[in-house]
C-alpha cells in the first residue's frame, strides 16, 4: 500500500521520528547504564546474547546490523571491561564463540531491570493500549521486511 508520493513527500515525517525515537532511546539507555560503565550499544549486545542465546560475533553483526570491525571492537571493548571472553569452538576452530564471564552473567541478570527502567522512562507518556497499538504497528513493519530478529523473536503474532 502505498502511502507516499513525491510530491507530498515533504510532509512526511516518518522515518525522521523513527530515527529520533531511536536515539532517544540510546540516550535514554546511556543514562542508565552509565553507572555501570556500559554503553547503550554494549547494553545491546549484551542482552541479545541472553534473550536470543546468540555467541557467535557473526550472529550478533548479522542481528544488530554492525559490520565486522564494529563487532570486533565492541567485543573488546566488553572483553577489557571484564563481561566476555573469546573462546575457539571445539568443533571448528576457525570459530569463535563468546562466553559470559561472572561479571558479565551477573550483568545480564540486571539488564531485565535496567532496561525495564529505561523503557518505562522512554513510553511513559503514552498508554498502555497506544504502547500495545505502537508495538504492533511496528511489528507489522518488521515482520513485512523480513527483519530477523523479529522474525525469530516474535514469529507471525
Amino acid at each position: 500500500m502505498k502511502h507516499f508520493t513525491p510530491d507530498e513527500f515533504h510532509n512526511c515525517h516518518l522515518g525522521l521520528l523513527l530515527g529520533r525515537a531511536a536515539m532517544l532511546k540510546d540516550r535514554i539507555i546511556d543514562t542508565h547504564m552509565e553507572p555501570l560503565g556500559i554503553t547503550a550499544a554494549q547494553f545491546k549486545v549484551l542482552i541479545i546474547m541472553v534473550q536470543f542465546g546468540f555467541d557467535t560475533p557473526a550472529e550478533l553483526s548479522r542481528h544488530l546490523s554492525l559490520d565486522s570491525g564494529s563487532m570486533t571492537r565492541m567485543l573488546d571493548r566488553l572483553e577489557q571491561k571484564g563481561f566476555l571472553v573469546r573462546q575457539r569452538s571445539a568443533d571448528d576452530r576457525r570459530q569463535v564463540r563468546l562466553v559470559l564471564t561472572e561479571a558479565g552473567k551477573a550483568m545480564a541478570d540486571r539488564l531485565p531491570y535496567i532496561g525495564a527502567d529505561a523503557m518505562n522512562q522512554l513510553a511513559g507518556v503514552i498508554t498502555r493500549e497506544e504502547l500495545h497499538t505502537l508495538e504492533q504497528i511496528l511489528k507489522k513493519i518488521l515482520l513485512a521486511a523480513g527483519d530477523p530478529l523479529t522474525v525469530l523473536r516474535m514469529g507471525g503474532k
